[in-house]
């Protein structure tokens, strides 16, 4: 008797697990499916191509990848690797060096990435902030001037942004600037938000193909958005790169926007990130046209001189500069890291008119509209 009853249990244990196994076989690759849908929603950061780990930890940017800093920040450390191995590759010599820091106060940080004394760039700097904080009343006050309603005296702010200088050995290689920023202001009950930034062209003798190539590539990164957008900007950049004690521009100028929120916030982060992209585009191919171009000890000196230019800009005139300077526990390191290694002030200089030195000065001082200056459609440099 206990064996039939042995025998019994045994059989019914054999038939429900051929029961739930029928079951599993049936409805399996739903759960297995649903689980795979339900895990690839959590997606991974790839860190791997960048410069340094983000500013932002890591799992703060995971949970948060619809929000505009997450995607700011991803954007600009995106383009800071590809922007410094593309400079590498031209130099041959020397590396990036990367800087990783963080506020004392612990609010944001940044990656400065710095090459120097390359065979090709003399100083080359491409450096990302994501920065938080509270403004100044200060600040407030040049932003209300500018059309921001604020309400707040000293309200939290969110700052992302990339900025790049890059300071060539050879004379007949321009040096370059471009930044990109996201500005985001918690103002009591509502987001202040706006997209600011540009890029322009510093040559030290003038090359027509060059002109036309850089405001070209930019000119066609704008159209894709706004067709009014270039001829916009480009007088903007005009304007706001005067030095203006010289009565002159710094460079041949290129695009610069700031305040930018229309038409919607998507718009203006796909603008930036394009503009963004368009420098390696815009400018590498100038660097591979004159980089091993002969020079003189004079054109050594002129380039010098006009780096010399180039700071009374940065540290008199700039926007950028004065907003960094006046940001609570600033860093001034990666603040300077757009001046030249080398520059020069000579006492009353002044080239000859009808000289290379001079033909460039008559542009610094009328700025030229470059696009105009291509009598042929296709104006990129082969």
């Amino acid at each position: 008797m206990y064996l039939k009853v042995i025998i019994k249990n045994c059989s019914l244990i054999y038939y429900q697990r051929q029961r739930d196994l029928s079951k599993l076989r049936r409805y399996g690759p739903v759960f297995i499916g649903g689980f795979a849908l339900f895990s690839s929603r959590k997606t991974k950061i790839d860190t791997s191509t960048f410069m340094a780990p983000p500013i932002t930890p890591l799992p703060q940017l995971e949970k948060t990848p619809d929000d505009m800093k997450t995607r700011m920040e991803l954007m600009v450390l995106r383009v800071q690797a590809e922007a410094c191995k593309a400079l590498e590759e031209e130099d041959h010599c020397n590396k990036f060096l990367v800087d990783k820091w963080e506020r004392h106060d612990g609010r944001g940080g940044g990656i400065t990435c710095v090459l120097q004394e390359g065979k090709v760039f003399e100083k080359a700097g491409v450096n990302i902030s994501v920065i938080s904080g509270n403004l100044t009343p200060g600040i407030v006050a040049q932003m209300r001037a500018r059309g921001k309603e604020l309400k707040r005296e000293n309200p939290p702010f969110s700052v992302i942004g990339i900025s790049a200088v890059i300071h060539p050995k050879n004379p007949m290689v321009p040096t370059v600037h471009f930044n990109y920023r996201y500005f985001e202001i918690q103002d009591e009950d509502k987001v202040v938000w706006w997209f600011g930034g540009g890029s322009d062209l510093t040559p030290y003798y003038l090359n027509k193909a060059d002109a036309i190539h850089f405001h070209s590539a930019l000119k066609d990164t704008c159209d894709k958005h706004d067709k009014s957008y270039y001829p916009k900007f480009k007088k903007w950049c005009d304007d706001y790169f005067t030095i203006h004690h010289r009565k002159e521009t710094r460079g041949i100028g290129g695009i610069f926007f700031d305040d930018l929120d229309t038409p919607d916030r998507e718009s203006c982060f796909k603008f930036a990130t394009d503009c963004a992209v368009a420098f390696i585009p815009s400018y590498i191919p100038l660097v591979q046209r004159h980089k091993h171009a002969v020079y003189t000890e004079t054109e050594r000196n002129w380039q010098l001189l006009r780096r010399g230019r180039y700071v009374e800009f940065n540290l008199v005139w700039d926007r950028g500069t004065k907003f960094g300077f006046n940001t609570p526990d600033a860093r001034f390191e990666s603040i300077l890291m757009s001046l030249p290694l080398l520059a020069r002030w000579e006492y009353m200089h002044q080239p000859a008119p009808e000289s290379p030195e001079g033909e460039l000065l008559k542009v610094l001082k009328n700025p030229k509209d470059w696009i105009e200056e291509c009598s042929c459609t296709d104006h990129q440099i082969k």
